[in-house]
């Protein structure tokens, strides 16, 4: 299968699971055999994750992305040692980066939820015309694709974190605040957003916001 059938849920999916380490490998950039050059995607969309990943908490070092040859043998067995190795040093996933079961699974579900957002807005915003993997390292990192993670993303993945709370049973806004690491204001913005979209109601009664 082409790397660039490698969807973001497939990753999440994994991490859901449990898998303490992702591991992907591609063809040779530019050497494609498919004309699609499918492992660039991946290669964009590995970025990517890792970027959601370290917003929410997770050793971005856990996913990884290789490329060789279908004949490099001694090379696959060696990147496979050392890919070994690493997973082991990182520790159980969650638990090192010191995130209890409960709340990895919440943050993990939240990511998951916006998979066909950030679908389109990798299509849209952040799909390049890059032919190098220089180049990919040089966005990725720079603070142009910081400004519009935040701008693009971070908002619709704190609303998601909220609507699954939410889900659970009513909260007010400083519970909120302070299960998420929001400042109540930041809360309060998200809420009221949502309230104009009829996604959230506020009881009066109970000081506290509910999924309407």
């Amino acid at each position: 299968m082409c790397t660039g059938r490698v969807d973001l849920s497939f990753v999440l999916r994994a991490f859901s699971k449990g898998a303490d380490g992702v591991f992907i490998i591609g063809c040779r950039l530019n050497e494609c055999n498919y004309i699609t050059h499918g492992n660039f995607h991946a290669l964009s969309m590995v970025h990517l994750c890792k970027k959601l990943m370290e917003h929410i908490g997770l050793n971005p070092a856990r996913l990884m992305i290789e490329f060789m040859s279908g004949g490099e043998g001694i090379l696959f067995a060696e990147v496979m040692d050392d890919i070994g190795k690493k997973v082991n040093e990182l520790g159980p996933l969650g638990k090192a980066e010191g995130i209890d079961e409960k709340a990895l699974r919440a943050k993990l579900e939240a990511v998951t939820q916006l998979v066909p957002y950030i679908r389109l807005v990798e299509r849209e915003r952040l799909r390049i015309p890059f032919k190098s993997e220089d180049e990919f390292d040089t966005f990725f990192t720079s603070d142009e694709f910081n400004r519009l993670f935040n701008e693009l993303i971070v908002d619709k993945l704190a609303i998601s974190q909220i609507m699954l709370l939410l889900r659970e049973r009513p909260l007010s806004t400083v519970k909120i605040s302070e299960i998420l690491g929001l400042t109540p204001s930041e809360v309060s913005r998200h809420m009221n957003s949502s309230s104009r979209q009829g996604l959230v109601r506020y009881d009066e009664s109970r000081k506290c916001f509910a999924l309407a």
